[in-house]
């Protein structure tokens, strides 16, 4: 008997973007506006989370998808202030849509305002993968230096928006402020810049505010679509 081997060729990373595309478009149909927020590791991505969930507490109903490679110490540290689901990678440095998926789910696919994921701390793998986001926020630390968008350009390229970071400490450290953001708009011209401290809440009023006119800005593109 003769034997014919079939090969299937797959491209995954189109059934990835395929997948994102579908969790976005649900989202947006009930009105949830999704961001993906990106960064080193230590940049305060938690620590901004905690800063926006007492701003908005009351205006806006928000849930989280904490991302990490392994322990759900963040998760823990957002628990008291927003529904929040645990995403473990096991090692791999970035989430997949996948991951988004199966933690939407155990969020209970609940009717929010706005849902954050917090990606992996890595301006590196994250850069190459749709979440189903509507944004992509980078954020950048005043501890980490200002030559951070010229070094990791695809970051930067693919963001929305860019979040300076821990700006409190910027009369002790040697971060050029205009550098940083004069690097990021080289990139990505279009980027929207906010200057926070969420340990002293400077700037996360103008930040929530914006978020609040996205947020908006989609209801509205929604409804006469």
């Amino acid at each position: 008997m003769t034997k014919t081997t079939i090969r299937v060729n797959r491209d995954i990373q189109a059934e990835k973007r395929e997948r994102a595309a579908a969790f976005r478009e649900k989202l947006s149909r009930q009105g949830t506006l999704v961001l993906n927020l990106v960064s080193s590791p230590g940049t305060g991505k938690t620590a901004l989370l905690e800063a926006i969930a007492k701003e908005l507490k009351g205006r806006l109903r928000m849930g989280v998808l904490v991302g990490d490679l392994a322990t759900d110490r963040d998760a823990q540290r957002l628990a008291p202030l927003i529904p929040v689901e645990q995403l473990t990678t096991g090692g791999a440095c970035h989430l997949e849509i996948s991951l988004v998926e199966q933690g939407w789910q155990k969020l209970g696919e609940p009717e929010l305002d706005i849902l954050f994921i917090e990606n992996i701390g890595n301006l590196v793998c994250p850069a190459s993968h749709d979440l189903g986001e509507h944004m992509r926020v980078s954020l950048l630390s005043t501890t980490e230096g200002d030559d951070k968008p010229g070094k990791y350009p695809k970051m930067f390229r693919t963001s929305d928006a860019l979040v300076l970071t821990k700006i409190d400490l910027l009369p002790y450290l040697p971060f050029r402020v205009e550098a940083a953001i004069e690097d990021a708009r080289l990139i990505q011209p279009d980027l929207d810049i906010f200057h926070t401290s969420a340990i002293t809440t400077e700037g996360i009023p103008d930040w929530c505010e914006y978020l609040e006119q996205q947020r908006q800005k989609l209801v509205a593109s929604v409804q006469t679509s």
